[in-house]
């Protein structure tokens, strides 16, 4: 685990969360379902711009094999605060694939928490959000 994950705790990833979904929540209150994902990471952008969180878009993720670290473009939609993966969809469905698709950005970031947001939905808090959480939580307070 990395000097900056160190910092957490549970609860503060907890209200990272709870931060990042609100502004997924205004994202989709002002602009609705039914657009592209593209659209919806760049008022993700302003948003979190906005409300002064710390974030970097496009991180591009580290991949090594049998030591040797691959030129592999891999990259997650938002690392937030260097502690918490949000990964951005504009989908009909959560597929299984968008889970196991976070969990390695987590687990490659060596990150404790991800959220995964689906902009095309009627409500983000009930239906839009899903969170999870891997061995690196488990370890902090």
């Amino acid at each position: 685990m990395n000097a900056a994950q160190n910092s957490f705790t549970k609860k503060m990833l907890d209200d990272l969360t709870y931060e990042v979904v609100g502004a997924a929540i205004e994202v989709h209150k002002a602009m609705g379902k039914g657009l592209l994902e593209s659209v919806y990471h760049e008022c993700m952008k302003e948003e979190l711009a906005f409300r002064k969180i710390n974030f970097v878009s496009e991180l591009k993720i580290p991949v090594a094999y049998r030591g040797k670290l691959l030129q592999v473009d891999f990259r997650c939609d938002l690392l937030v605060e260097n502690g918490l993966v949000v990964e951005l969809k504009a989908t009909n469905d959560f597929h299984p694939s968008f889970e196991v698709q976070l969990l390695n950005y987590m687990n490659l970031l060596k990150v404790p928490k991800g959220v995964l947001i689906n902009f095309n939905c009627n409500n983000i808090f009930a239906e839009g959000q899903r969170t999870y959480v891997n061995e690196y939580f488990k370890l902090l307070l």
